[in-house]
């Protein structure tokens, strides 16, 4: 059974006449004919009575009719969706982000990205690195922005470099100056430090800085989110290592690290054997649109610079 044969049917079962739904279908009436003729010996049974002049159906015919109309609405409806998402009218993005991300890049990037196309739904999954890199190995993420190079590197996934991102050492807005225009990373010895939870690469970051310098950092509260981390910042527990893009945000005090600085790279990555939805790489163009205009207008978020 075909869709052709059906939509022959139906225009015959309408107009109770062969050549009038030969016209309608735009098709010759002897070739109508015949595919209703074929469609009678699939099922098995007559699905018109031929008297001349007189075309009417038979009770497999009314019992078809409804079931074609379903059956070819079905199919203009599914045409119809599948024209919308190619046509980026429709869909969704699942994008997966790091916090600080979410916070300062992203906003800008999907206002433009939804204006363009307000009928695509917008999916987005907070999280570390390297949780945002097992949501794409299982496919739950169409993309994601994280922060390269990959720790646990796949080799399944394809990355592209963004933006180089500045971290500073921020504290309480009551904290006493440094006396300094810039902190060393040893400085942190003596410094209780607001620490993320497992998961994050700002800890990892962190960590990996200490320890290069021979310490390992003192925490006063560790295991927090983003919000939380600047929360307990701002509250006077301690000092936290943090994207110049967020600290500049928040109502802290904020001292650069000392030259060459401590600074991180922001990429986007997707799996590499299946390529993203049409709706994902509009949003990849978007993005990288966005971020170029920015670099050309000096409108980069805080401490970020083209890679």
């Amino acid at each position: 059974m075909q869709f052709q044969q059906l939509s022959y049917f139906l225009a015959v079962a309408e107009t109770r006449h062969f050549t009038r739904a030969a016209q309608q279908v735009h098709v010759a009436q002897p070739s109508l004919s015949q595919q209703i003729r074929a469609l009678e010996r699939e099922l098995g049974a007559e699905l018109f009575h031929r008297a001349r002049g007189n075309i009417t159906l038979t009770d497999a015919g009314e019992a078809l009719l409804p079931l074609a109309r379903r059956i070819l609405a079905d199919t203009d409806r599914a045409r119809a969706e599948v024209q919308d998402i190619a046509g980026l009218r429709r869909g969704r993005v699942r994008l997966g982000a790091t916090p600080s991300l979410c916070t300062g890049l992203l906003p800008q990037v999907l206002r433009a990205y939804h204006q363009r196309h307000p009928g695509i739904s917008l999916q987005i999954e907070e999280g570390g690195s390297r949780d945002l890199v097992g949501h794409l190995a299982t496919g739950s993420l169409d993309l994601a922005l994280l922060i390269l190079p990959l720790q646990d590197h796949d080799p399944a996934l394809a990355t592209t470099e963004l933006l180089g991102e500045e971290l500073v050492v921020a504290s309480a807005p009551t904290a006493p100056p440094v006396g300094t225009p810039w902190i060393e990373v040893a400085d942190l010895r003596d410094r209780p430090l607001v620490m993320f939870r497992h998961g994050y690469d700002l800890r990892e970051m962190t960590m990996a800085a200490c320890r290069a310098e021979g310490f390992e950092p003192h925490f006063a509260v560790e295991g927090g989110e983003m919000d939380a981390v600047l929360g307990m910042v701002e509250a006077g527990l301690g000092s936290a290592v943090l994207p110049a893009m967020v600290a500049d945000r928040r109502p802290l005090r904020v001292t650069p690290f000392a030259p060459p600085g401590l600074r991180r790279t922001i990429g986007l990555a997707h799996r590499k054997d299946v390529q993203p939805p049409r709706a994902a790489r509009e949003l990849r163009r978007v993005l990288t649109e966005y971020l170029a205009q920015a670099a050309r207008a000096g409108t980069l978020p805080p401490g970020t610079r083209p890679v």
